[in-house]
């Protein structure tokens, strides 16, 4: 090898080092922080807390031991169409208007990122922007659609609540773009404002709760609910809780499920905050090698019925590839039970706005790319 030709290959290598550091910049900060101080003495006092760690009122089993080896094989030969055929219809919502002091709506934004404006408080669950939900930029599943909205342009937020701290559902570039444009604070289960607060999050602007406890947000009370979950931006699970949440005002309430297997904890919740004028309800990404940590659409069905809501909004579909089924399998599963079960079903296009007191037909808008 020559001089010039050796000269050449260093320069290569430098440069393909130097993409690689460039492209793992935001590594060291997207995976969060280690609650400590004050923040780990108040999770060890937490029921759900012991031998150093979350655990569910329901065990789960998160990955039984068959679930590698069948996943992998359904992978290879699986005839799932995991992506639509065409474009997913994005629409761009109006957010501008007068918020009604006693109506209640919800904007899809993809995913489990939902808007919901009660009584006149607007509260963002869930937000992702990012195109990928992922530690990286350049792996892991891609957005399918983009969002409805750029982050930018949402109105005036009145409180940002985060269900736990996955990549699909705790957003870096999320968090940071809406500490920095908006004024509402941060509602987190116990342990997740750590991830926050090494994001720049202020304390003043972070409110952690366990299950059962609440805050007052304008009027609206926000309480964090149990989950049959798991946490973690690491290889180690469980070190920050998991939460589903209520919204209620003077009039109106809905429940957020955030990711959760089927327990019966939500009849607790129904019996205890129900019932609800609608629920937002985590009915895709399932397989039956992770029964208990993520719903199937007949799940999601009776979770909608135990907390005894009224309108039941689809959420965790559509935007990200997170499992094997069918692109389109959640909702179709779930119109089918709907029918069944008598359940006043809207399933949206991403950015539609719905008011829950005037609900537009059902349209199976997703068939036609399916």
């Amino acid at each position: 090898m020559g001089k010039t030709t050796r000269v050449l290959a260093w320069a290569a290598v430098a440069a393909a080092a130097g993409g690689a550091a460039w492209a793992l910049r935001d590594l060291p900060a997207q995976l969060g922080a280690v609650p400590a101080g004050a923040r780990a003495d108040r999770m060890r006092r937490s029921k759900q807390y012991g031998d150093g760690r979350f655990v569910n009122t329901v065990p789960a089993d998160i990955l039984p031991p068959h679930a590698m080896r069948d996943t992998f094989v359904e992978l290879l030969t699986g005839k799932q169409r995991r992506k639509p055929l065409g474009t997913i219809p994005v629409r761009r919502p109006d957010l501008g208007g007068r918020l009604e002091p006693d109506g209640l709506h919800v904007t899809w934004l993809g995913h489990s990122t939902a808007l919901v404006e009660i009584e006149g408080v607007r509260v963002l669950f869930d937000p992702v922007w990012s195109d990928r939900c992922s530690p990286t930029s350049f792996a892991g599943p891609k957005r399918l659609h983009p969002v409805p909205l750029p982050i930018d342009e949402l109105p005036r937020i009145d409180a940002v609540v985060i269900s736990h701290d996955h990549y699909d559902h705790l957003d870096l570039a999320s968090i940071k773009a809406l500490l920095t444009t908006q004024q509402a604070p941060f509602l987190v289960p116990l342990g997740v404002g750590a991830h926050l607060e090494r994001w720049g999050v202020p304390e003043d602007r972070l409110i952690e709760l366990d299950w059962d406890e609440s805050a007052e947000v304008r009027g609206v009370t926000l309480t964090a609910t149990a989950a049959r979950h798991f946490s973690g931006r690491k290889f180690t699970r469980d070190g920050t809780l998991w939460a589903s949440w209520v919204a209620k005002g003077a009039r109106r309430s809905l429940f957020y499920t955030g990711d959760s297997g089927y327990f019966d904890g939500y009849k607790r919740i129904g019996e205890q905050h129900g019932p609800f004028d609608a629920s937002l309800i985590q009915v895709g990404a399932y397989n039956d090698a992770w029964p208990d940590i993520h719903m199937k659409p007949e799940d999601g069905a009776s979770a909608h019925l135990d907390v005894q809501a009224r309108v039941l909004i689809p959420l965790h579909w559509c935007t990200f590839n997170l499992a094997l089924h069918a692109w389109s399998e959640p909702v179709e599963r779930l119109a089918e039970e709907a029918v069944a079960r008598d359940i006043e079903l809207v399933v949206p296009r991403p950015g539609d706005r719905i008011n829950i007191d005037a609900l537009p037909a059902l349209e199976p808008w997703w068939r036609a790319i399916a």
